[in-house]
């Protein structure tokens, strides 16, 4: 585990960059990265299944599974705390199948999503729930890009700097959870 510095991140991400993070690693992302909650994540994974493109290129993108609240007058966004990452479960596996290389969000994932982690050589990283205001800082800019309609959780592309975040999930298949918990146990 890399308990002395965070490795910055800066989408899109390589599969050799992908690779060399593991469980337990801090990092800060910087770059351009793109949000999505549930039914966003479900108009995504239809567009795919009729044969359309989606409204951004998933080659080594990353999703930030995220509701921004509206912003102050003088910010992108307000608070960008991250959402539990279990209801995107259903559709993570199709989008890393089409180049997604990093979930950003809270929360545990099913063993389905985790060996998608391993097939297509991604990683899930969490960021601190009830941080919001925090993480909103990161965010330099906002812009909605699809599904307008869905309010808060319409797929927007942000610019980020220094954005805060742990590996949970990486793409050999360690899971951090199970680390900690195995810790506590020996």
């Amino acid at each position: 585990m890399n308990q002395t510095r965070a490795i910055r991140l800066s989408p899109p991400l390589s599969e050799e960059v992908v690779l060399g993070l593991k469980a337990g690693d801090k990092v800060l992302v910087s770059g351009t990265i793109y949000t999505a909650r549930d039914a966003a994540h479900k108009r995504l994974v239809d567009l795919l299944d009729q044969g359309r493109e989606l409204p951004f290129d998933p080659r080594g993108s990353l999703i930030y599974y995220v509701g921004p609240t509206p912003p102050r007058p003088d910010r992108p966004v307000g608070a960008a705390g991250p959402t539990t990452a279990y209801r995107m479960d259903p559709y993570a596996p199709r989008l890393m199948e089409v180049g997604v290389k990093a979930m950003l969000a809270k929360g545990k994932r099913s063993a389905q999503v985790r060996e998608a982690l391993v097939r297509y050589k991604a990683v899930y990283l969490a960021a601190v729930g009830g941080a919001g205001a925090l993480i909103g800082q990161a965010i330099k800019k906002a812009e909605i890009i699809a599904f307008e309609d869905l309010g808060p959780e319409a797929v927007r592309r942000l610019e980020v700097v220094d954005l805060p975040a742990i590996v949970i999930n990486d793409a050999e298949g360690r899971d951090l959870y199970e680390l900690v918990a195995g810790r506590r146990a020996g």
